[in-house]
């Protein structure tokens, strides 16, 4: 079966041929003016019988004034200027117009082709299969069928089907459709891993988190796919532009064609020269190259960033990724890691083991971060101690009785309350105080990790001239020892959710001075802000769902530098799709002036048509590629 593009080649193929016998035979023959329309007839309906149905079905439809129309009107009149007083037939003229037409047209399938096949490559991550054990035998299953909680089965080489953590087993995962990154990632027992992946090395069991439909995979297609239904302004123009400008151009090539003979006194003896005129124009006039190559250049840089980990969820979000003065970032989780570690343990009394001893037993039944990192600090937690009369005190820390023995832990609210004199700490993050209900024994601090790429990323996206601002709902020490740390200009802490969007709010509104404002978050508490800014920008490897979904742009490996990416890979795309209306508009403009002077001639006009288009289209692939650049 053949495709689109085989067919093209093919007509073309044909065509040619049958326009080269053609022309062979009319120079070395003497035949009548009528014998050779019929002679390149034959080349003409082979080269543009597609065109001429299309158009004569707008037509009846009352679609007038598109590229179809204007080809069909203007190679009919090269068939039929011979026939006029004092003017040589153009049958070849008109069958080459159309055969070049169909090879722009060629190429316009070509470029269309590169952009979805590079788009279906890294779509095809959605995997048709899951595996499950049933009766101790591996069976293949259909992944939508599968529920939250069920367990599968991941072979070596097989795609993550579905979003889950892993239960048992370890090994490395390919992750570059999801991430655009080429280096493995090494999961075991506990890790949370996204559909889309390839397991590369161990089997492992993963419990289902998410269901087909809203698995990572599934997600990032529907994003990408539906991302060309949100037109930027440049799009837009154009739209609106051809509209316009067709019907306009139409109506002076008439006016050349009929006012013209008319004004110059002999309408008779100068139509034949000006409706030669009024053709060339209507060739030149088609609006082939804005409509074809402005389109395809947002759709090549939506998909060179999905190649790089970054979903654009639509081509206006490229323009204002461009448009950006200011970026504001949320601290827990966007700029760090969201997993507080013990950083330093301070004793009063016994020492830094037994201080992290009772601290971990304490906290035996809790789930809050600040619990898991003193348990994850102590690596004997289980070591038989008797845990009881386990009391949360909210807001202030936790009451319990650890080998008969009470120990309070917690802030500085928690022992000002039980009256326990306590020791100040210099160090920068959350401090958790141990005490006996008569003794102060010392204190923990407990830090968030700054991201590995944090550092790097704002240095990054500072080299292009934007401000950036941190948001934290952590103590006003803490914020300022991680702006230090990381370069960021202004930083505000101690803010609740509504704060941080109240905050957004005056940076929005006093644009003069920020520009566009992005906002960069990860979780449900940042949705609100995401969607209140220009460009919201959402971490989709830890993200909650909220945040993915409120969010214009997703960097799908939490990585900041990725946001640097983005905005060049939109400031590229931005620059060909400019340089092809540019381009277009010019020698278009340049063209038509000279084929109302009757200066230019056909082969002018098909190349200000079909070679502007050829050279835009291909300039437009170039939004495809995007290489990362190293500071």
């Amino acid at each position: 079966m053949y495709t689109e593009k085989n067919k093209k080649i093919m007509q073309i193929a044909v065509s040619t041929v049958l326009f080269v016998i053609a022309f062979i035979i009319d120079k070395r023959t003497d035949l009548k003016m009528w014998q050779n329309l019929c002679l390149y007839l034959v080349p003409y309906f082979a080269s543009g019988f597609d065109v001429l149905k299309e158009a004569a079905e707008k037509v009846l439809k009352g679609e007038l004034f598109d590229e179809d129309f204007l080809m069909s009107i203007a190679t009919i009149g090269a068939l039929a200027i011979g026939f006029l007083p004092n003017k040589e037939p153009e049958f070849s003229e008109a069958v080459f117009v159309m055969l070049f037409y169909q090879v722009g047209e060629l190429f316009e399938i070509i470029a269309e082709g590169n952009s979805k096949r590079a788009i279906e490559e890294l779509m095809d991550i959605r995997p048709d299969a899951a595996y499950i054990e049933v009766n101790d035998k591996i069976t293949e299953v259909d992944p939508k069928t599968i529920n939250i909680n069920d367990e599968i089965i991941i072979t070596p080489g097989k795609k993550v089907p579905l979003d889950g953590v892993v239960v048992s087993g370890k090994t490395s995962l390919n992750t570059v459709a999801i991430t655009g990154e080429s280096v493995p990632r090494d999961v075991k027992k506990g890790d949370f891993i996204l559909s889309g992946c390839v397991n590369l090395t161990g089997t492992i069991t993963v419990r289902v988190t998410k269901t087909y439909g809203e698995s990572t995979a599934s997600k990032i297609i529907d994003l990408v796919k539906n991302a060309s239904s949100q037109k930027s302004k440049s799009e837009n123009f154009i739209t609106k532009f051809s509209k316009i400008y067709t019907p306009i151009v139409c109506l002076i090539a008439l006016m050349l064609a009929i006012v013209m003979p008319l004004i110059s006194g002999s309408f008779f003896e100068n139509f034949a020269e000006w409706f030669s005129r009024a053709l060339t124009f209507l060739v030149v006039s088609c609006p082939c190259a804005l409509v074809i190559s402005v389109p395809l250049s947002f759709f090549g840089g939506i998909g060179g960033a999905s190649k790089n980990g970054i979903l654009i969820k639509g081509s206006n979000y490229i323009e204002n990724l461009t448009k950006i003065k200011t970026i504001v970032f949320d601290k827990t989780g966007t700029l760090t890691e969201g997993v507080f570690e013990v950083v330093a343990v301070h004793p009063e009394i016994f020492n830094e083991n037994e201080i992290l001893h009772l601290a971990s037993h304490a906290e035996r039944y809790s789930t809050h971060p600040i619990a898991l990192s003193l348990k994850n600090a102590y690596k004997k937690e289980n070591d038989n101690c008797k845990v009881t009369d386990v009391e949360e005190m909210a807001g202030n820390g936790i009451k319990a009785k650890v080998n008969g023995k009470d120990i309070y832990v917690g802030n500085d609210r928690l022992m000002e309350s039980m009256n326990i004199p306590y020791k100040k700490c210099k160090n920068v993050g959350t401090i958790v105080h141990v005490a006996y209900p008569d003794k102060y024994l010392g204190h923990i601090v407990i830090s968030d990790r700054i991201k590995e790429d944090s550092e790097n990323g704002i240095k990054k996206i500072k080299s292009l001239g934007i401000n950036t601002i941190m948001l934290s709902g952590d103590k006003k020490e803490v914020a300022k020892d991680v702006a230090n740390k990381l370069g960021i200009e202004s930083y505000y802490g101690e803010l609740l959710p509504q704060d941080k969007a109240k905050k957004l709010d005056q940076f929005i509104k006093n644009k003069e001075h920020n520009g566009k404002v992005a906002f960069v978050g990860d979780g449900i508490n940042d949705a609100v802000s995401l969607t209140k800014s220009d460009v919201g920008i959402s971490m989709g490897g830890i993200g909650t769902d909220a945040a993915i979904e409120a969010s214009d742009v997703v960097i799908m490996n939490d990585k900041i530098s990725k946001i640097y990416d983005a905005i060049n890979i939109s400031k590229k795309t931005i620059k060909i799709a400019k340089e092809n209306i540019i381009f277009a508009i010019t020698i278009k403009i340049l063209v038509l002036i000279l084929a109302s002077l009757g200066i230019a001639q056909m082969w002018m006009a098909v190349f200000a048509d079909v070679g502007v288009t050829i050279i835009d289209t291909i300039n437009a692939t170039r939004t495809l590629g995007y290489k990362k650049q190293n500071k």
